[in-house]
């Protein structure tokens, strides 16, 4: 099954850490990261909520957050939601991308791209679109990595935490200022 993407079955986390261990598998640029959902565990490249924390958008209801880590979730929730309405949408109006692929692993890469650019086309030259308006409608939504020994993958969860609470207190400190006024 190689260069092929993998069964369905597998869970993100597990194709993401075989995508990153690849010799020339996935990277991630310095200084950039994933918003990841809380089972992919906090790590290299992967920013994740707060276990524990008020998170869907629903349990906020009409109140705001009250600290830096519900401010954080609810943004971090916003912008997950938002990525999966998208390929979501892509999904609909492009059948193929939720085909299970025959083609080999760089045809399947030409296609995703093939297919983003003309979704973008197509929302440039008429926004108002018949077709996008009922994808995004219909869109329901609820809702690198080598051999690391405990130590050093305790220590980078630790790094990705602070990294994690330092843009939650950045967040926290914006929101508080506009909102005090």
């Amino acid at each position: 099954m190689q260069g092929r993407f993998r069964s369905r079955s597998a869970h993100d986390s597990r194709i993401l850490c075989d995508a990153l261990s690849r010799p020339r598998g996935l990277r991630i640029p310095e200084g950039k990261y994933y918003l990841a959902d809380a089972g992919y565990g906090i790590r290299i490249g992967c920013i994740t909520p707060y276990r524990g924390v008020r998170y869907h958008l629903k349990e906020f209801g009409a109140e705001g957050p009250e600290n830096a880590k519900e401010l954080f979730n609810l943004r971090h929730s916003s912008l997950r939601i938002t990525v999966e309405r998208v390929f979501g949408i892509l999904k609909k109006r492009f059948r193929v991308l939720d085909a299970e692929p025959f083609w080999n692993f760089q045809t399947q890469v030409d296609i995703v791209l093939a297919c983003y650019i003309i979704h973008n086309h197509i929302m440039g030259v008429d926004p108002s679109d018949l077709l996008n308006q009922r994808l995004y409608e219909e869109s329901e939504f609820d809702s690198i990595i080598q051999t690391l020994t405990e130590r050093e993958e305790r220590q980078e969860a630790r790094e990705w935490s602070a990294k994690r609470d330092e843009i939650a207190e950045t967040m926290w400190t914006n929101y508080m200022a506009r909102n005090i006024r």
